[in-house]
């Protein structure tokens, strides 16, 4: 019998939750790269230029890729806020002792890239691309991850995953502070103002979701129209919802449960189709040779892994943090390797950081090619580990 009843119940909360979460971006990880592969199939076929005005085409005020990155994403990072919102409260984040190696570990993987980036492009236009191979993508990492079998620790994959939301908020706040246009002051005022006003009511225990949908709109429209990236209106949001004790009631938890299928299963594979239209030539190819392109792929396949391993050994070195239970420093190296796959949060801020279409064209080329050496590594080393465990 447990000594502390609310503990147990709390844990048996977490881990449902994490177990879900990990389902969903599995599949979704799956489903993301059968949509990449469609959407790149599309636009090298006869239907190239058909697939391509359909996301340019206007609709209400904006094209309909526009609707995507600016719109549906703000529902993607409104999931992403309240994941790190339940990381913080019951989950790794919500003890010093769990949480300071996967942030450390983030920390690593997020300077040590953006900086071989900004070493290799400082003075140049394409020096505003050190943001590209900061973040981790959960779905792509997870599953990948899953791929690995028996070689990886339960421990290890909440490790990552910690580690990957991390990642993303170190993103969010890169995009909020280094790619925002013109701001307007009057429409970020009175975005702060209705963000204020939601912190409030759920500081008060409100848990009307219509209060949150409606407020969150026009939260998000401000935004749109201050020059901070709209889609930061998301993560914003997700603070103000009540967190309460997280269980499954919670409006945080229904809300998380809720968008979950929508985002793993629409909103990131649409992103995918959109986004990922690129049209493979030998001018694209020779384009990887470029400062740009080799700080990305060299970011996320070399740096990245390196950056995680060694701030990890540092801070266990120091006696800072200890690893998991039954996670060996192999283990940390080849969850680094697969901590450079990146899609979603990385071809965004390429979106953001870029006004020259081909620059964009050839760092999302780069993005790819990187994901996929960073899957192939991390893969391979984690059934090296386990083979090895084995004899």
């Amino acid at each position: 019998m447990s000594k502390n009843p609310s503990v147990t119940s709390r844990n048996l909360v977490l881990t449902r939750l994490f177990l879900d979460f990990f389902k969903s971006e599995k599949f979704s990880g799956f489903l993301l790269i059968g949509c990449t592969g469609l959407s790149l199939l599309l636009a090298n076929s006869s239907w190239g230029d058909a697939y391509a005005h359909f996301w340019h085409q206007p609709f209400a005020g904006l094209t309909v890729e526009s609707w995507i990155n600016d719109g549906l994403m703000a529902v993607f990072f409104l999931l992403v806020g309240l994941e790190i919102e339940r990381e913080i409260y019951i989950g790794e984040l919500s003890t010093f002792r769990h949480a300071i190696l996967p942030i450390v570990a983030a920390v690593g993987g997020m300077l040590v890239p953006a900086g071989i980036h900004l070493f290799l492009n400082t003075g140049t236009d394409t020096a505003a691309g050190a943001g590209i191979p900061m973040a981790t993508d959960i779905a792509f990492a997870l599953g990948i991850l899953s791929l690995a079998g028996k070689a990886v620790p339960l421990a290890l994959k909440v490790f990552l995953a910690a580690l990957a939301i991390i990642d993303d908020l170190g993103a969010i706040v890169v995009i909020a502070l280094f790619y925002t246009q013109q701001l307007s002051s009057l429409y970020l005022s009175i975005a702060l103002l209705v963000f204020a006003l939601l912190f409030f009511i759920g500081k008060k225990g409100v848990t009307n979701g219509w209060i949150y949908g409606l407020g969150g709109v026009l939260l998000w429209y401000c935004m749109l129209r201050s020059g901070v990236h709209a889609t930061i209106s998301g993560v914003l949001l997700a603070f103000t919802i009540p967190f309460g004790k997280g269980g499954d009631q919670s409006l945080s938890a229904r809300l998380q449960h809720f968008l979950h299928p929508m985002v793993a299963y629409f909103i990131v594979p649409v992103f995918a189709l959109a986004n990922t239209g690129i049209i493979l030539s030998d001018q694209i190819l020779h384009t990887l040779g470029s400062f740009n392109s080799l700080g990305i792929m060299m970011g996320l396949t070399l740096e990245k892994p390196i950056g995680i391993f060694l701030f990890c050994a540092i801070a266990v070195q120091i006696k800072t943090a200890v690893l998991p239970s039954g996670v060996t420093w192999k283990h940390i190296l080849a969850a680094g390797m697969l901590a450079g796959i990146v899609f979603t949060m990385s071809i965004f801020i390429t979106i953001l950081a870029f006004p020259d279409p081909a620059t964009i064209v050839s760092s999302k080329v780069a993005i790819l090619v990187a994901s996929l050496a960073s899957a192939f590594i991390g893969l391979f080393t984690f059934k090296l580990v386990e083979t090895k465990s084995i004899q």
